[in-house]
């Protein structure tokens, strides 16, 4: 006997883990009515990859995980494991290339497992497997999930009553042709894909048919090609050939050009040193001498207007004084201090005239007025004296501004002279400088000539260079 242990965990009734041990060849199970007989043997059927829900008592997965009790908790998942012994190495699986091979393991263990959301789990040995890998294992030792293997309560009548074909069925289990069975249908399968496949390959070079024929044209162009470009690189070397006498002699003919246009350039930049640059700048001298004779004669006419504003304001005081002296006996000479005070007396009394109202008062106050009046009259012969010795002063000094308002006149005319002299020096000069930058800017043309046609030189070199 191949079977060694059964272990529930959370499957129907089982709340707890459970483990049956099957020591002997018959093992019999005995309990009342509603102990859990009938569960061992659908757990039997769930770890053997049953699918049908109706064979154990069931709508879907999670009517196999435990319910709960007032005692236990409501379960999360059921497990069933089964263990069969493999001493002789008797269980096969089977490979994706069809092979079957041993499986080198004493004990054999088998677990499914099922979740509240309907997702089963199968696991062989520890590691995850599929529903066909579990079939294909139990049929290479004649054990399938079904048939005369197990037959529940009530179940012996459907073994009786079966039909020719389920017998056949039932037979074909008992000499292990299960797992040909499984076979044949996954060969099937695969032909059924494989025919699929086929028609959409016929499909496929039917609508590459047109790419093709366009892609054998571009074949037969890059071809062609190929050809032409062998063709073209010997026409290239023989080309390149050519050229590269044409370049050196070209090198030749641009090195002799540059040597000639350096040298003449070298030549004129020599001559422009010394004929222009060396010399001394006698103009820019005679400018600055220009300069300063123009500020000192615009220093000697701003000295003679002064002077003869001067001259101006001391005339006019000499005629002043002269009137004055015409008209002393009418004129009272007084200071301004003192005219301001008499002013401010006589408004004084005026004002205090206007605010009195009795006749005799006011009388009194223009007798006062009348006596402050009288002082013009005082001062007249003082005057006259005063009058003739400011006369004599302001011609005296008159005199003295004339004289050197004479010796800026002569001083002016002077420096007028040199300035007329040295416009004509610089006149002469500039005349000269003409003719020397007609004869500089001619030779500044001729060196930009050259210039450009060395750096043009210097280009076609580089070019050949990068044709080389």
């Amino acid at each position: 006997m191949r079977l060694i242990n059964l272990e529930l965990n959370g499957f129907k009734s089982f709340a707890k883990k459970t483990s049956l041990e099957f020591g002997n060849s018959v093992v019999s199970i005995v309990g009342p009515n509603g102990s859990g007989k009938s569960n061992v043997v659908e757990a039997f059927r769930f770890v053997l990859g049953e699918q049908s829900m109706k064979s154990m008592r069931g709508k879907q997965g999670a009517d196999l995980i435990f319910k709960g009790s007032k005692n236990l908790p409501k379960g999360t998942k059921a497990s069933v494991t089964i263990y069969f012994d493999n001493s002789d190495k008797v269980f096969k699986l089977g490979n994706d290339e069809g092979e079957n091979m041993n499986l080198n393991f004493e004990t054999i263990s088998i677990s499914r497992e099922v979740y509240a959301d309907g997702r089963n789990i199968y696991i062989l040995n520890g590691s995850e497997v599929r529903l066909k890998d579990i079939n294909a294992l139990l049929a290479s030792v004649n054990i399938g999930s079904s048939g005369h293997h197990i037959i529940s309560q009530g179940e012996a009548d459907r073994v009786l009553n079966a039909s020719p074909r389920e017998r056949k069925e039932m037979v074909e289990d008992a000499l292990g042709l299960k797992v040909y069975q499984y076979k044949i249908k996954e060969a099937d399968r695969k032909l059924e894909r494989t025919n699929i496949n086929m028609k959409e390959v016929v499909m496929l070079r039917r609508e590459n048919a047109p790419h093709l024929a366009y892609l054998k044209r571009q074949v037969e162009k890059v071809e062609k090609m190929k050809e032409l470009r062998v063709e073209l690189l010997g026409f290239y070397r023989e080309y390149l050939k050519k050229e590269s006498v044409y370049l050196e002699h070209e090198k030749t003919i641009l090195k002799d050009e540059k040597h000639k246009v350096s040298s003449e350039l070298s030549s004129l930049n020599s001559a422009l040193a010394d004929k222009f640059e060396n010399g001394p700048n006698t103009e820019n001298a005679k400018l600055e001498e220009l300069k300063k004779v123009e500020s000192s004669i615009a220093n000697v006419r701003r000295l003679k207007g002064e002077i003869e504003r001067k001259l101006g304001r001391i005339e006019g005081m000499i005629e002043a004084e002269a009137i004055r002296a015409e008209r002393a006996p009418e004129v009272v000479a007084i200071s301004q201090s003192e005219m301001k005070e008499i002013v401010d007396e006589v408004n004084a009394l005026l004002n205090d005239a206007f605010l009195k109202e009795d006749v005799g008062e006011i009388k009194d106050i223009l007798n006062r007025i009348k006596e402050s009046l009288k002082r013009f009259s005082q001062s007249k012969d003082n005057n006259k004296n005063e009058n003739r010795s400011e006369i004599e002063n302001l011609r005296k000094t008159q005199l003295e501004v004339s004289l050197e308002l004479q010796k800026l006149q002569r001083e002016e005319d002077k420096l007028s002279s040199e300035i007329v002299k040295i416009k004509q020096d610089i006149s002469q000069e500039i005349e000269e400088g003409r003719d020397k930058e007609r004869e500089k800017f001619t030779l500044k043309v001729r060196q930009q000539e050259l210039t450009s046609a060395l750096d043009l030189i210097n280009v076609k070199e580089e070019n050949l260079a990068r044709e080389n």
